[in-house]
Order: C-alpha cells, then sequence, then structure tokens
C-alpha cells in the first residue's frame, strides 16, 4: 500500500483535543458527502468510555472464528499486521472486520492489544467482539466492539490492507479515524489540518449560547437570538471552507 502523507504529529495531537462529535461537525461543514455518511452507527460502542479521543490511521483487516482455517499458524497475521505500521507516518488502528454473523468469538484480547499497543497502534475497532477487558483496561489501549465473548473461537485473519465495513461505514486502508465515548468518525486527510482550526470556531460559537444559558432572567427572545448568532457564525464558516474548497 502507500504511504499515507499530508498528516502531521502536531495535526494527530491537535485533532485528539477534541471530542469526536465536534470534529464530525467540523468535517460536516466542507459539504463533502451526506450528513448521514463518515461514521459509524451505534452498533460500535467504547469499551473505555473515560479514554481521551483515539486518532489514528486504518489499517484493515478481514477475520473468522467459527471454522479452524485451512493451514498456518493464526496468529501469523500479526505479524504481517505489525510490519504494515512502517507504511503509516502516524499511529495506526487496528480495524476488524468479522465476517462471521453472528460473531462466533472473540477479535482480540489482552495479548493482541498488549502487542498492537506496544509497537505504537492508537487503538482497535471491531465490528466483532473483544475479550479480557479488565486486562486491556489496564493498557489505556481505546478498544471499540459490537460486545464481548469470553473464548477465541478458531480465530483467523484473512485479508490484510483491504476494504471493509464497520459499523455501516465503508473503510479504506489509510483512512483516519477518530474516537471517543461517543463513537468513531472519519477525517479527509485533505482538510485534517483546517480541521482543528474549525473545531474551535464551532466551540466558541457553540458557547455564546451556553453561556446564555449559565445567566439570570432567562427568555425565549434572548435565547433565540443567541442561537440566532450561534447559527450565523457556523454558516460563515461553512461558506468560506465551501467556497475555498471550490477555488
Amino acid at each position: 500500500m502507500k504511504k499515507h502523507t499530508g498528516v502531521s504529529a502536531d495535526v494527530l495531537q491537535k485533532l485528539a483535543q477534541y471530542d469526536t462529535p465536534t470534529i464530525a461537525n467540523a468535517v460536516e461543514l466542507w459539504n463533502r458527502y451526506p450528513a448521514n455518511l463518515g461514521y459509524m452507527n451505534g452498533s460500535i460502542v467504547a469499551c473505555y468510555p473515560k479514554l481521551p479521543p483515539m486518532v489514528g490511521f486504518a489499517l484493515t483487516t478481514t477475520y473468522r472464528s467459527s471454522s479452524p482455517q485451512r493451514s498456518g499458524d493464526v496468529y501469523s497475521g500479526i505479524d504481517q499486521q505489525i510490519r504494515a505500521f512502517a507504511d503509516f507516518p502516524g499511529p495506526p488502528v487496528i480495524v476488524f472486520q468479522d465476517l462471521d454473523v453472528p460473531c462466533a468469538s472473540a477479535t482480540f484480547g489482552d495479548l493482541m492489544c498488549s502487542t498492537y499497543k506496544a509497537f505504537g497502534a492508537a487503538g482497535l475497532v471491531t465490528s466483532g467482539t473483544g475479550r479480557d477487558l479488565a486486562q486491556v483496561a489496564a493498557l489505556n489501549f481505546p478498544a471499540f466492539t459490537n460486545g464481548t465473548i469470553c473464548a477465541h473461537g478458531y480465530c483467523h485473519m484473512l485479508s490484510l490492507n483491504v476494504p471493509v465495513t464497520v459499523g455501516g461505514m465503508v473503510i479504506y486502508p489509510g483512512t483516519l479515524l477518530h474516537g471517543d465515548l461517543n463513537g468513531i468518525c472519519s477525517i479527509p486527510v485533505e482538510i485534517a489540518s483546517e480541521v482543528p482550526g474549525v473545531c474551535q470556531e464551532i466551540t466558541d460559537a457553540e458557547s455564546i449560547i451556553l453561556n446564555y444559558l449559565k445567566g439570570t432572567n432567562l427568555n425565549t427572545n434572548n435565547y433565540t437570538a443567541a442561537r440566532t448568532e450561534c447559527s450565523a457564525i457556523i454558516r460563515a464558516v461553512e461558506k468560506r471552507l465551501i467556497g475555498n474548497m471550490n477555488h
């Protein structure tokens, strides 16, 4: 696969300072795709909602565990994944699509997550399930799943760095992902460096409403005025971004 370019470590750090809903709101202003795309649905949930936002590039893998693989070491896929880390300019997010429906066993446990973290991964996302959740919690390693199963079954990895579908979202190798207790969204790498600034503009605009609500003698007219001012600022940001994109 091609190495990903254009997103510096400084930008990744700035993206991690905002929660995922704010990131999603910012990305939406570019109007690059419909508002109901670019994020995972509610089937994918954070195992550790108190952890800070996860930011990294998707290293995608397909997975099965309902029947034995035909030959070879069932864990050889981990070695291939780790070697693929070298193609990433920033921390990978390990993304699994569990092809078994219903899910037959856990995608990951503490040994896998310990390995991924030791080699620099930012987190893990699976359309399947996890286990060893207490042990993984001690790693402070973000993990997102569709549930929990105690056993590993006939776990084996199939294809590495191929398009996968997780939480209703198609994820291509190298997709920049942002996730926290609210869910996971994608960030187009072409605009990633601009997203933190737009997040701050959104935060400042929303503070107009929030600061008003902290006051006394509230009334609907002034509340509507605060909302109108907030909306006007955000519309102006959207107009600027779309205008810049069209030039």
